[in-house]
């Protein structure tokens, strides 16, 4: 499996995982941590966001951005950590996926604290990164950041408020080259918060989950008047774009096809609900709404 497909996987394992939840694994208020290892690419970038940064001392296998994140050791990722290297590089804090509570309770054994992570919604992540303030003494750096994604958010609103709203459907997974094994953005988490924000109505809405996998009549259905597809970076070439976009010819009665309005976005912060969800959220604007923008 190629770095690009890995990365793929692991961005639907964590857009497929359950409710949103962010905690920090210790019964008391500690001294901020000095030594932290990264599991959750979301998490790292919010670290070095916040002012964090030098104190990361090793990051996931997926962990891309920022640029410094590149010169840490890799210590694995959601299903493959390596426990031996996390505990000789002596953290005193492990951030975690929430769904990983063996290792969890293998570093409670050995003293070292956890911050157990599942993404949610826009808010979920801003309250991640007040936790993670906290958590590392860099709770001026976490407020900043904070109100820096708020004042994105409240820009775009700005730049969409009183334009019409297109029933869009937000794909973020499907086999390549075919409408199978299709996941779309359903009425919870980040991804339809984004949208929301940046001026269109989902399609899905109405379902109270983060992923939905709609059959081809259910598509069909919904009639969907604009088609969005994201992608993180390196999954997808331009020219492998446009044969993409001719793969939705195949429901063709379907309103986004019939008017040439199938668009994909290619960047990794348009699936990590982190410090860019104000970037990620304009650059659904500007497909949305692209008259907001001239």
């Amino acid at each position: 499996m190629v770095a690009g497909q890995k990365k793929l996987v692991a961005v639907a394992l964590v857009m497929l995982c359950g409710a949103s939840l962010v905690r920090l694994v210790h019964a008391q208020a500690p001294a901020p941590a000095r030594r932290i290892v990264s599991l959750v690419p979301a998490l790292t970038e919010m670290l070095f966001a916040i002012g964090a940064g030098p104190q990361v001392v090793a990051v996931s296998s997926y962990d891309d951005f920022p640029a410094e994140v590149k010169k840490l050791p890799r210590v694995g990722a959601l299903l493959d950590p390596d426990l031996e290297r996390i505990l000789a590089l002596r953290p005193d804090l492990v951030v975690t996926y929430g769904s990983q509570t063996v290792l969890e309770a293998q570093f409670a054994r050995t003293g070292i604290r956890a911050f157990s992570y599942r993404h949610g919604g826009i808010d979920t992540a801003l309250q991640t990164l007040r936790d993670l303030g906290m958590a590392t003494g860099q709770s001026a750096g976490a407020g900043r950041t904070i109100r820096d994604i708020r004042s994105q958010l409240d820009g775009v609103r700005a730049r969409v408020k009183g334009r019409p709203r297109p029933k869009t459907l937000l794909v973020f997974e499907r086999q390549p080259r075919t409408l199978q094994g299709l996941y779309v953005s359903g009425g919870a988490g980040f991804l339809n918060e984004m949208l929301t924000i940046a001026g269109a109505d989902n399609v899905f809405a109405d379902v109270a989950r983060e992923s939905v996998q709609p059959s081809h009549e259910t598509l069909l259905t919904r009639a969907p008047e604009l088609i969005v597809e994201v992608r993180a970076t390196g999954l997808l070439a331009p020219a492998e774009a446009r044969e993409e976009q001719g793969t939705w010819s195949a429901l063709a009665s379907i309103p986004a096809v019939q008017n040439g309005r199938v668009h994909f976005l290619n960047a990794d912060y348009l699936v990590v609900p982190g410090p860019r969800l104000g970037l990620a959220t304009e650059a659904l604007a500007r497909v949305i709404h692209p008259d907001a923008y001239k």
